[in-house]
């Protein structure tokens, strides 16, 4: 059982290139690397069962939401998060457990999604803006289940890897609240469409989250966040997680948690959620098995 899940991992994780040549010097062996599954900690999903497929009238989207719509937006809102796949691939349908997750917490939680005789090709920074559009769209029209219940005044972009670059992207954008790049870092010379100049065009809180020193992207992440200096931006590397980190164990795993907890406390003022990054009880500052950072907070 052990090693089939571990071969299962493993083939996820080579998807991460999303079927394009890995970065020079770059092994499968460092993709796919991930953290242990026995002993990890397990993704807490929220209070709300998850519905997943396609986005109405948009075949290159994905859309996961809470089933039951009854508590939005009278008890609760629906923030929205746009996800960058690793590779920048197009299919985001291997990510559904860790985007199920997020979308448990009161999130609309949008992804790219392969089209029917469409050639594989890569995402785009375009594409997570076609989302945040959709989610727009969708909220003012009239016999949407969602019309009125989505918070599109409150948006984020995350991303795993080259995913991540696109959300260094589209951080520009205005309506963008806040970014998450995971296992990921944008450097000079643009690889993956972001250069490291974009990083001066962010304008919200960043969260900057990386596998550790066995995660080949452990160092430009960390010259990421040496180099933000105008808005806060919290930084966190999980030891041994690897580039894959936990993003395939069931739920998503502890990246999931993270993801969740810094969008509950950025758009939904949740301060709860908000002590795994702040405070003097910071859960995360205080684990032993994370290295972490955070300026530019009051």
């Amino acid at each position: 059982m052990k090693r089939t899940l571990t071969a299962t991992l493993a083939v996820a994780a080579l998807a991460i290139v999303g079927g394009a040549q890995a970065p020079q010097g770059i092994t499968p062996e460092m993709i796919s690397r991930a953290l242990p599954l026995e002993g990890a900690p397990l993704a807490v999903p929220g209070p709300y069962e998850v519905q997943s497929g396609a986005a109405f009238g948009s075949p290159g989207l994905l859309v996961f939401h809470p089933a039951d719509l009854d508590a939005f937006p009278a008890d609760d809102s629906l923030p929205v998060m746009a996800w960058g796949n690793g590779g920048c691939a197009i299919d985001g349908a291997r990510y559904s457990g860790f985007l199920s997750t997020i979308a448990s917490h009161g999130f609309l939680v949008l992804t790219t999604a392969a089209r029917e005789g469409a050639g594989r090709g890569r995402a785009t920074a375009d594409d997570l803006g076609a989302a945040l559009d959709w989610a727009e769209a969708e909220n003012a029209r009239g016999g949407s289940p969602l019309a009125g219940k989505i918070a599109i005044d409150r948006m984020a972009v995350m991303g795993q890897s080259c995913g991540g670059f696109m959300s260094v992207t589209l951080g520009a954008d205005p309506r963008v609240d806040t970014i998450g790049p995971f296992n990921s870092g944008v450097s000079a010379g643009g690889r993956g469409g972001a250069d490291i100049g974009a990083l001066a065009d962010l304008h919200g809180p960043v969260l900057l989250i990386n596998g550790g020193e066995v995660d080949f992207m452990y160092e430009a992440a960390a010259a990421n966040y040496d180099a933000i200096d105008h808005v806060p931006v919290f930084y966190g590397a999980r030891d041994n997680a690897g580039h894959t980190a936990t993003v395939f164990h069931p739920g998503g795993g502890e990246f999931a948690n993270v993801a969740s907890s810094w969008l509950r406390w950025i758009l939904k003022g949740d301060d709860t959620a908000g002590r795994m990054f702040s405070g003097p009880d910071c859960t995360l500052c205080g684990d032993p098995n994370w290295e972490t950072r955070s300026k530019g907070w009051e």
